[in-house]
């Protein structure tokens, strides 16, 4: 299953895919909201997954999809070459990491090592950093939904928009708010959207 909002980007990996022999696209999903109702639905066995996706930050998908199908394969294919954004989806339970610039060869072994069951990181990373450093980072203090509410609100997203989104009461989203704000010292919006780009999950 192919997670990824661009559609040239999409079409690319899925034609890429049509090539190799044992693998078939069973579906596509652009909005990182709707990731796991499509697992539920199609049952993949592997994901490959862009992080920079609208609605929910990747790092908490893989967490989510983890969390619920322990055995789903993720390989995180994305633009993002932070060492500290490879380190986060490796902890969260991604098994590879490839670079949207790397070559196909890249991505192809970066499959064939996760489905053997283990870690692929792509050759332009270092890989002592992104495996041995330990895993520090803001977000810890932040609960899952606090960190999807942040993205949203990043994203331009008012009250009314995120609790539509989510199907939570517009009193909850003022309150998961409201904690974001105190959890990072954050006096208003411009300063939550900045704490977004600096944890990485704008």
């Amino acid at each position: 299953m192919i997670v990824e909002d661009h559609y040239l980007l999409r079409y690319g990996l899925k034609s890429l895919m049509l090539t190799v022999p044992n693998y078939e696209v069973i579906g596509e999903v652009v909005d990182g909201l709707n990731v796991y109702a499509a697992c539920q639905k199609l049952n993949p066995d592997v994901v490959l997954l862009d992080l920079g996706l609208p609605g929910m930050d990747g790092i908490d998908i893989i967490r989510q999809l983890k969390r619920r199908t322990p055995k789903l394969i993720i390989v995180v294919i994305t633009a993002d070459a932070s060492e500290h954004r490879a380190r986060d989806a490796l902890a969260a339970g991604a098994l590879g990491y490839v670079l949207k610039k790397s070559s196909r060869q890249v991505l192809l072994a970066g499959l064939q090592t996760a489905i053997a069951g283990k870690i692929f990181l792509d050759p332009a990373l270092n890989r002592s950093h992104v495996i041995n450093t330990p895993n520090v980072d803001g977000l810890s203090a932040l609960t899952t939904r606090e960190r999807q509410i942040l993205k949203l609100i990043a994203e331009g997203n008012r009250n009314r928009d995120i609790s539509e989104k989510l199907s939570i009461t517009i009193k909850t989203v003022e309150t998961h708010r409201l904690n974001l704000m105190r959890k990072l010292n954050a006096h208003n919006i411009a300063e939550l959207v900045n704490w977004a780009c600096r944890l990485g999950i704008h």
